[in-house]
C-alpha cells in the first residue's frame, strides 16, 4: 500500500524538464484566471462556480479553488483514476497564485484595458493548458474526471459540454460572472490547446534497441590512442585466393597458379618409373591426364 501511494511522486524520464513546464504552467493557469477576474468581462466555467461560491461565503476564490479541486479529486476513487504529481500540484498551486495575483494586482481603470485582460487571461490560459498538460506529469482534477467519464464510453464533447454548463448555471444562479470572456474562452480555449499542447509535448527518451534475437551486438569502435601514444596494430588481412609463391622459392610439383594436384607415378628402386598397366581397354587415367592405349614400352637396362 505505502509503495503505490508513493508510485505518485514518481517522475518519468527528462524529470527536471517535465517539472519545470509544469510548474511554468500551473503558474501561467493562475495568471491568467486572475487576470479574466480582474477584466470583470466573464470568467471560465469553472471560476464562475470559484466566484459565485467566493461572494457567497465570502472566502477568497483562490481558497475556493483549493477546496474544490480536492472535492472534484474525491470523485476519482470511484472512478479508480489514479493521480500524478501535476494533478496534485495543481489543486494546490493555482488557488494560491491566483489569491497572490488578486491580492497585489491593480484593478483595470479603463475598458481598453480590461479588454486586453480578457485577451490576455485567454491566450495565456491555452498556453498554461498546453505546458501543464504537456508534461505528462498527470492532468488536473477537473480534467481528469472528465477523461474519466469519457473512459467508460461516452463522447467527451457530451461529457465536457454536460459538466461545464451544469458548473455555469450553479455559479450563475450564485452570483458568478458570466459574460463576454466566458463565451470568447469556450470558443477558444479549444483551437488553442490543440496548438499548445502538441507544440509543448515532451517526447520519451528514446531507448537504444535490443540486438535481434541470434544477431551479434555491435561492436564498439576503438578509442583514438593517445597524443605520443603508438597507433594499434592492424589486423592482419585475409590471404588472397591463390596468391603467388614469394620470391626465390621455389613452388612444389601440383601447386602451380590454376593447376591442381598432381599425382605422381610411384619410382622403383632402381630410380626408373614404373610402368602404367593396361588395366582397360579404354585407357588409363592419371589425374586430369588420361593416357590413350598403346603397346606398353619396354625399357632397356
Amino acid at each position: 500500500m505505502v509503495r503505490e501511494a508513493l508510485s505518485v511522486f514518481r517522475c518519468p524520464d527528462r524529470c527536471v524538464r517535465r517539472l519545470a513546464q509544469l510548474y511554468a504552467g500551473l503558474l501561467l493557469y493562475g495568471v491568467s484566471d486572475s487576470l479574466l477576474v480582474l477584466s470583470g468581462l466573464g470568467v471560465d466555467p469553472w471560476d464562475v462556480l470559484h466566484q459565485g461560491l467566493s461572494r457567497l461565503t465570502g472566502v477568497p476564490i483562490g481558497t475556493v479553488v483549493i477546496v474544490v479541486g480536492g472535492l472534484v479529486l474525491l470523485l476519482w476513487i470511484p472512478l479508480r483514476q489514479r493521480p500524478g504529481v501535476g494533478t496534485l500540484s495543481n489543486v494546490v498551486l493555482i488557488g494560491l497564485v491566483m489569491d497572490a495575483v488578486l491580492a497585489f494586482a491593480p484593478a483595470p481603470t479603463t475598458q481598453l484595458q480590461r479588454w486586453g485582460e480578457m485577451g490576455g487571461g485567454v491566450l495565456l490560459n491555452g498556453l498554461a493548458t498546453g505546458s501543464y498538460i504537456g508534461a505528462g506529469l498527470g492532468p488536473g482534477p477537473r480534467d481528469g474526471l472528465m477523461t474519466a467519464m469519457a473512459a467508460r464510453g461516452r463522447s467527451i464533447r457530451v461529457v465536457r459540454t454536460s459538466i461545464e454548463g451544469a458548473v455555469v448555471l450553479g455559479g450563475w444562479l450564485l452570483g458568478g460572472t458570466v459574460g463576454v470572456g466566458t463565451l470568447a474562452y469556450a470558443a477558444l480555449i479549444g483551437p488553442l490547446a490543440h496548438v499548445f499542447i502538441p507544440m509543448l509535448q515532451v517526447a520519451p527518451a528514446e531507448p537504444h534497441p535490443a540486438p535481434a534475437e541470434g544477431s551479434l551486438a555491435p561492436a564498439e569502435p576503438h578509442p583514438a590512442p593517445a597524443e605520443g601514444s603508438p597507433a594499434p596494430a592492424e589486423p592482419h588481412p585475409a590471404p588472397a585466393e591463390e596468391s603467388p609463391a614469394p620470391a626465390g622459392r621455389k613452388v612444389p610439383f601440383g601447386r602451380r597458379k590454376g593447376s591442381r594436384r598432381r599425382s605422381r607415378i610411384p619410382a622403383r628402386q632402381d630410380g626408373r618409373e614404373r610402368e602404367p598397366s593396361r588395366e582397360a581397354p579404354g585407357g588409363v587415367q592419371f589425374g586430369w591426364i588420361k593416357l590413350l592405349p598403346f603397346a606398353p614400352p619396354r625399357y632397356h637396362p
